[in-house]
């Protein structure tokens, strides 16, 4: 029994690896083909009668783990330099403001209609208020460097704005007015701490000669976010602050630090940290989406009645998106409007909300046809960007292609 168990799961990293290889020539995201994996050896052992062991349990912890990974993976590609802050700021606007403005529509729709308490429909309905940085950011490696950051920042953002306000209205069961304020100063503080904490752990990096030593930091980090997260702190800030730290390293140089820190032989740490950092993430994205494909039911994402919830919550995310890139960033459709996609963190906090709390028309169908939704969309907007770019390709000299983008011009004005 062992050596099949170690055989699946060769077979599984071994199908995840060719999905994502793939995925840049099909544009399918590897997302959906290894949901559709899971669920396809859900049925083939229902069919041949396998007793295969309860691992429901284990998707919450592989989805903090993917969480913890992919918001850190993506934070360590991210730099923040004055040529970046108009990109910076209006990833950071279309996050919040199109969240805030998502959840208040339904919320409002959801005390109409389903006659329940704001704060229930607010817990129900953040899941899927939430760009998965999971499915996002390994989907924009075929676009410009521009779109690609700001699809990088945005799912980053999103995924700690919801986070947050998820963590925020689940655990605060006093007044709102004093609530907020207590939640504005832990706020502060654990962006204090995690500026601080962070500083340490790239100075270890950098002096640990031991030869086990990225385990131990990733260890650590793990252990930091678990503390803060049983604390109800916002935890996820300490990993984004430490990936910006270690990758703007250069912020921090001058006379004095050079004295204690060698740059050059921290950078070479730098990329090997990454390194591993990249295909830990792989491996435990792979098996999370697989696991929830096999804990997917047919009947579920085949309901008609899910559909139209599904299809009308989708709707609703790319109305308010096209709405306020037109009249907000004046950013051109193609192709970050379709980048929102609903994924690992959807269902992460999906799964965080009390039974007494689940709103019978909220189900885990209707979760997973909009995520199933949102990322045929992206997968749509990177088909019409790749054959926007062969025909700008084929319509334009060499010296020409090294002209910018409309996005690139957009986001540098």
């Amino acid at each position: 029994m062992t050596y099949f168990v170690l055989i699946a799961f060769c077979v599984i990293i071994l199908l995840a690896y060719i999905f994502d290889i793939t995925a840049r020539h099909t544009k399918i995201p590897g997302v959906i083909l290894l949901i559709l994996t899971g669920m396809a050896i859900s049925y083939l052992a229902s069919f041949w009668g396998l007793d295969l062991p309860d691992m429901s349990a284990m998707l919450p912890v592989m989805g903090t783990l993917g969480l913890i990974l992919i918001v850190l993976e993506g934070s360590l590609d991210l730099s923040i330099r004055r040529d970046k802050t108009r990109l910076i700021i209006s990833s950071v606007a279309s996050s919040v403001i199109l969240f805030a403005l998502f959840i208040a529509a339904f919320a409002y729709l959801g005390s109409i209609f389903l006659e329940c308490d704001l704060k229930t429909g607010i817990i129900n309905i953040i899941p899927l208020a939430v760009i998965s940085s999971a499915v996002a950011i390994p989907s924009a490696t075929g676009l410009n460097k521009p779109d690609r950051e700001f699809v990088t920042y945005e799912s980053s953002i999103s995924d700690i704005v919801g986070i947050l306000a998820f963590d925020f209205l689940l655990f605060n069961n006093g007044p709102m007015g004093s609530g907020i304020v207590r939640f504005v100063f832990e706020l502060f503080i654990m962006l204090l701490a995690s500026v601080l904490f962070s500083a340490g752990l790239a100075f270890l990096l950098h002096k640990i000669t031991h030869h086990v030593k990225y385990v131990i930091i990733m260890t650590t980090i793990v252990l930091v976010y678990a503390l803060a997260k049983l604390a109800h702190l916002p935890s996820l800030l300490v990993v984004l602050i430490f990936g910006l730290v270690m990758n703007n390293n250069a912020l921090f140089k001058n006379k004095h630090s050079e004295r204690i820190i060698d740059f050059e032989g921290f950078n070479l740490e730098l990329g090997a940290f990454k390194n591993i950092v990249t295909e830990l993430t792989f491996i435990i994205r792979c098996f999370f989406f697989i696991l929830f494909g096999f804990y997917t039911r047919i009947s579920d994402l085949l309901s008609l009645d899910n559909l139209i919830i599904s299809a009308l919550i989708a709707a609703t995310i790319f109305i308010l998106r096209a709405a306020f890139f037109k009249a907000v960033l004046r950013l051109p459709f193609s192709p970050l409007l379709f980048f929102a996609p609903r994924g690992l963190i959807t269902i992460l906090l999906y799964l965080s909300i009390p039974t007494a709390m689940l709103l019978p028309c909220i189900n885990v169908g209707v979760v997973t046809q909009v995520i199933f939704i949102t990322i045929l969309m992206m997968t749509f907007g990177n088909m019409i960007f790749d054959k926007t770019k062969a025909g700008a390709a084929t319509g334009k000299t060499d010296s020409d292609t090294q002209t910018e983008t409309p996005t690139q011009n957009n986001f540098q004005e």
